[in-house]
């Protein structure tokens, strides 16, 4: 991958003033018309000689996770009106993947992420934004965020939107998620669980506002984030319904001022230190494997290189620590309620683990930031001490091997084991796998394989939730183990490996597997393999056809002739590898 600089870097223009962009837009008398069309969205004439901050509002009925954002998109609007700018609200996308998950309309997810990123540098660019807010609350508007401040680089900061609290039923039966719905699904389906039951779960599962409870896609990146310096300290650890939110916001609105005055930019923040620091942060919270894709991708937006093989130099030396959901006990609002990321933040600093150099939107360093962070309290059960962790190494494994000549990365905890070896069930679809799990043809000791979903040939690489899910709802999911191109929602978990690469549609190995060759995947030695000789490979390959493209026209057409693969964060972005 290039480390190149986006052409929105270089000499920095906030030196001599703090608002470059918009006194562009905005001063002297032949950008009156300009300002003619400000007034009617509520400037005053005094406004004008203010810094304009852009406030990027996620907000959507499509889900929960962001229906709220429109409200919090109002306070970080008032904390920089407050602090001497003028904000001006705008939205852009998101969908839902909890919705369209296991269907056609999945496909458009991770496409959504280069939508989001696009529509905020176009906005922002066009209206001459000096700096803005983004408000995330779902799992591709927070990278797709990021992505546009690195490409602007214009000061910004990000706010999580925060975690969903958990569902309930009443008596003695758990809590519930969003994935607890999709385990159902294989539960209802087995005949393990009752018609009642699985409409109990479905009803009681999702209580309001905020993003899925676990350390899934959405609390990973969003601590991932604040990690990487981005967010204000502790805003990836809060309930979305909550005054710690809205302050975060507020605080946001006028953190984005203080830092036009200091002309502290994205790119300053975003530097190859802060991203290990990041992932560190990902690793020792037992996060998402969309971590990897994302992380990729936001390094590639800010010219910083970064690839799998730095997962893994950082996963030999930082252990899993936090006991969370999908493959822990406990849910994200219960570390809220402890202190979120930030004990556990100090303590990977003191054990030299972060850099507490890196800068952040705060204007402090990290090591500032964590300087007066108090321990968790005594006797939690949700971060264990690092002296005793959940896994000495990394639970995010990034194989090679002739199944995977450029990657694919593992989501191995060590509840799985750290071998599995068995015979292929090829399936060339994700709708193909979950009607013959559902129908019970999956047998115990088999590798499911689940192709020609990856970037180019899903074409958006689909998330695998619902085959994951399923397996583990119909008992499965300790006996089977599950390989893709396609990549794995925070949610799953199980013996799974996603973002094989190169993918099938393009002729990767992982498209010559037949039903019966025997796969083998090994965390330890970190390899994935069929047991196939080279020769064998050879023959196959010479004898397979390349599929027709699945769209021919629209948005999914055009992202399938420009997406790179996995292995580079499946950006669009022509100067990617």
């Amino acid at each position: 991958m290039k480390s190149k600089r986006h052409s929105h870097g270089g000499p920095n223009p906030y030196a001599r003033t703090p608002r470059p962009f918009s006194a562009a837009v905005l001063d002297g008398p032949q950008r009156a018309p300009s300002r003619a069309m400000l007034y009617p969205v509520g400037f005053k004439a005094a406004d004008f000689a203010k810094p304009v901050v852009g406030i990027a509002s996620t907000w959507s009925m499509v889900t929960p996770c962001n229906m709220h954002i429109d409200q919090l998109a109002r306070e970080a609007e008032a904390g920089a009106n407050a602090a001497g700018g003028k904000a001006i609200v705008f939205n852009t996308i998101t969908v839902s993947d909890g919705i369209s998950m296991g269907t056609e309309g999945m496909k458009y997810s991770l496409v959504s992420r280069e939508v989001i990123a696009d529509s905020i540098e176009t906005v922002v660019a066009c209206e001459g934004l000096d700096g803005f807010v983004a408000i995330g609350g779902c799992d591709k508007n927070m990278p797709g965020a990021l992505i546009a401040m690195a490409r602007l680089n214009r000061p910004a900061v990000f706010v999580y939107g925060g975690t969903i609290l958990p569902g309930c039923l009443t008596g003695a039966e758990p809590n519930l998620d969003i994935v607890s719905v999709f385990e159902a699904v294989g539960a209802h389906a087995n005949r393990r669980l009752s018609e009642r039951q699985f409409r109990r779960i479905e009803a009681c599962a999702i209580p309001g506002p905020g993003a899925c409870g676990g350390m899934y896609t959405a609390n990973t990146m969003a601590s991932a984030i604040e990690a990487l310096g981005m967010s204000l300290p502790n805003s990836s650890a809060q309930n979305a319904v909550s005054e710690a939110k809205r302050v975060d916001c507020r605080r946001a609105g006028a953190a984005v001022v203080a830092l036009l005055k200091r002309g502290l930019r994205p790119l300053d923040i975003m530097t190859r230190p802060a991203f290990e620091n990041a992932i560190t942060v990902v690793i020792a919270l037992g996060g998402s494997t969309n971590a990897v894709l994302h992380l990729l991708a936001i390094a590639h937006a800010a010219g910083v290189k970064l690839g799998l093989d730095d997962f893994t130099r950082l996963g030999r030396r930082v252990p899993v620590l936090a006991d969370l959901k999908p493959s822990g006990r406990h849910f994200m609002s219960e570390l809220v309620a402890l202190g979120g990321i930030r004990p556990l933040m100090r303590t990977l600093l003191e054990a030299g683990l972060l850099e507490g150099r890196c800068r952040t939107v705060s204007g402090q360093t990290l090591a500032e930031t964590l300087a007066g962070v108090k321990p968790y309290p005594a006797g939690q059960t949700i971060i264990a001490p690092l002296d005793q962790p959940l896994k000495k190494e990394s639970h995010l494994v990034i194989l090679r091997g002739n199944l995977a000549p450029e990657g694919a990365v593992a989501k191995i905890t060590g509840q799985e084991g750290v071998r599995f070896s068995g015979p292929a069930r090829v399936f060339d679809s994700e709708d193909e796998a979950m009607a013959s799990i559902l129908a019970g043809g999956i047998r115990p000791g088999q590798v499911v394989v689940i192709r020609y979903e990856g970037p180019r040939g899903g074409p958006g690489m689909r998330e695998m939730l619902g085959p994951t899910a399923a397996l583990m709802g119909a008992g499965l999911g300790a006996k089977v183990a599950l390989i893709t191109d396609g990549r794995f929602s925070g949610g799953s978990h199980g013996f799974v490996v996603g973002h094989v690469s190169p993918e099938a549609f393009v002729g990767g190995p992982i498209a010559l597997v037949r039903h019966g060759d025997r796969l083998t995947i090994d965390a330890e030695a970190r390899t994935l393999r069929v047991e196939l000789t080279a020769r064998e490979l050879r023959r196959r390959r010479r004898a397979w056809q390349a599929p027709p493209p699945r769209y021919t026209r629209g948005v999914l057409a055009k992202y399938a002739r420009t997406v790179t693969s996995a292995s580079f964060g499946a950006v669009t972005d022509d100067q990617a590898c």
